[in-house]
């Protein structure tokens, strides 16, 4: 007879998942602190979602990462789910409860937020207003969490408009929607500029949008991380703008969820980065 402790187990759900940059990063994490524990990419079908959900706890796993095309479907799986991930509209980090329960949250706003304060430590969210490209998942998640840190004033254009406009009504006043082909008036005094469309990832067409009116010391991000330094981010950085890549977000979004699932804070520095890059 044995009577050993379970080792935890916990992975990434999406479909598909082979590109996952989470499994080198929580791997890093475990090997770095000489944990006890797994995380495992899993590529699971949309119709095999709650099945999934609920017998993984069963074997031993303590929590899941999820992507797309999961990250709203699982909200109306999860037994409790955060004031964050309902406010967004999906969840990237999934627990699983003692009691049974799954607990779902959204970790993204965190892990952006981290991350600029992070590669740009001058960054002062009251200083002015925030432009933002884009009106998907990712932009609820920025947008909450500028709301969170205090930037005044929230301008937001999306392609497609009315994906914008209902931003609005769900954020509020904060918000102010421009149209997508007139950034100039966008970037009008804005200190803060996001990208969080596709548009410059690796197979995906550059970004078009012109910066040439963006403010000199303006910091500007893109959420897109492969490319590391997108063709928005080398025009930001042109126009005397300090740049910030996306991948610090992917890192610091992992960060809570690890310390729920193996019990410690993992630091997120240069050596995590190259980690991850180097997977």
């Amino acid at each position: 007879m044995t009577n050993l402790a379970k080792i935890p187990l916990a992975g990434v759900i999406g479909h598909p998942i082979a590109h996952s940059r989470s499994p080198a990063l929580h791997g890093f994490w475990l090997r770095r602190y000489g944990l006890s524990g797994h995380y495992i990419p899993m590529d699971v079908a949309p119709a095999d979602l709650e099945t999934t959900l609920r017998h993984l706890p069963k074997i031993g796993f303590v929590g899941l990462n999820v992507t797309l095309p999961h990250k709203e479907a699982v909200l109306k799986i999860a037994d409790v789910i955060s004031d964050r991930a309902a406010l967004i509209g999906a969840a990237n980090t999934l627990i699983f409860r003692k009691d049974g329960k799954i607990h779902a949250d959204n970790t993204d706003g965190f892990g952006f937020i981290a991350n600029l304060r992070q590669m740009a430590p001058g960054w002062s969210p009251p200083s002015g207003p925030a432009a933002v490209f884009g009106a998907g998942g990712a932009a609820r998640a920025v947008v909450a969490a500028l709301i969170e840190v205090g930037v005044p004033e929230i301008r937001i254009a999306n392609r497609s408009r009315p994906r914008a406009d209902a931003l609005r009504a769900d954020f509020g006043a904060k918000l102010v929607v421009y149209d997508w082909l007139r950034p100039a008036e966008m970037l009008d005094g804005a200190t803060t500029v996001i990208n969080t469309t596709s548009l410059g990832m690796a197979g995906k067409p550059d970004s078009r949008i012109p910066l040439d009116g963006l403010m000199p010391g303006a910091v500007v991000n893109d959420l897109v991380y492969y490319p590391l330094k997108t063709a928005f981010l080398a025009e930001a950085e042109a126009q005397g703008a300090t740049i910030v890549d996306g991948l610090g977000m992917l890192l610091h979004q992992a960060a809570p969820g690890f310390e729920r699932w193996f019990g410690l804070n993992p630091v997120v520095d240069d050596a995590t980065r190259q980690a991850v890059l180097g997977a």
